[in-house]
């Protein structure tokens, strides 16, 4: 649909209108401002969900907030331009109706951005990620530096980007929804004393408890599970405990190191394939 514009005239109506259109302008980035301001402090008010940490709720405050500011950022900006040229001059009913026609013949080639849209308004809604977490979505894993209704961004480990839509997002995996596990399969020979090897696990799990550095980032202690499986070269016990979210791998690191030092010590042999 066509729009006449009449050059002259829109100078006139800016001429005579100016300080109408730049209350609208100054209106809309105010608006803007006090949003952005506001909103957190508003969402905050909300009541924690049953088991939430205060950092995870604030975590979930701040995904909420930016979503939330940015879309109504975009309403703000599009009713302040529409507001701006009908101040001009320019009727809007033509560009309006266009819009919807564009609109129209635009929602039949976006199936697949409408489903990301939706996708992502559920893993919000559902609290299913947030800024900060680790997870593994679409057969990525990563911590999520952004989340929004049509994609979620996750670096990985050797510092890679992914940009993932949200509708590619079948199943969502949460390393760090309200505790991270330490879950370590402890292999030893079989000809090793098992008792005694489940008594020096138990004595580490109670060490790095006490350790100053390690036990602040421990929830519950690790401890011996049980023997978990007969393997064909060595015994397998598990040795489970919780962490802080996403603290789990640096934990465990630590106690692979104080296995290995103590069975040394102790004579305990962890048995290994050589190569050729």
């Amino acid at each position: 649909m066509k729009v006449s514009i009449d050059y002259w005239s829109v100078l006139a109506n800016v001429s005579a209108h100016g300080a109408k259109i730049l209350l609208i302008v100054i209106g809309v980035a105010v608006a803007q401002v006090v949003l952005k301001r506001t909103l957190p402090k508003i969402l905050a008010l909300s009541e924690k969900r049953v088991g939430e940490r205060q950092d995870e709720f604030k975590k979930r405050v701040q995904t909420l907030g930016s979503v939330i500011a940015n879309a109504v950022t975009v309403v703000l900006t599009a009713v302040g331009g529409l507001m701006v040229l009908s101040e001009v001059g320019i009727d809007i009913f033509p560009l309006l109706t266009g819009a919807g026609l564009v609109g129209l013949a635009f929602g039949f080639g976006a199936q697949n951005l409408v489903r990301d849209i939706i996708a992502g308004f559920f893993v919000l809604l559902e609290n299913q990620y947030r800024k900060g977490d680790v997870v593994k979505i679409a057969g990525v894993e990563g911590l999520v530096e952004d989340v929004n209704l049509r994609r979620t961004i996750l670096r990985d480990l050797d510092g890679a980007v992914h940009f993932i839509p949200n509708g590619e997002v079948k199943v969502a995996s949460n390393y760090s929804l309200g505790y991270s596990r330490v879950n370590l399969n402890v292999p030893v020979s079989y000809e090793a004393d098992l008792d005694k090897a489940i008594g020096i696990l138990n004595k580490i799990g109670k060490e790095i408890v006490a350790d100053k550095k390690f036990g602040e980032l421990i929830t519950k202690p690790p401890e011996v599970l049980g023997v978990d499986k007969f393997g064909e070269l060595a015994i397998e016990i598990k040795f489970l405990g919780e962490t802080k979210p996403i603290k789990q791998w640096e934990v465990m690191r630590e106690l692979r190191r104080r296995i290995k030092v103590a069975f040394d010590k102790e004579g305990i042999k962890i048995p290994h394939t050589k190569s050729a």
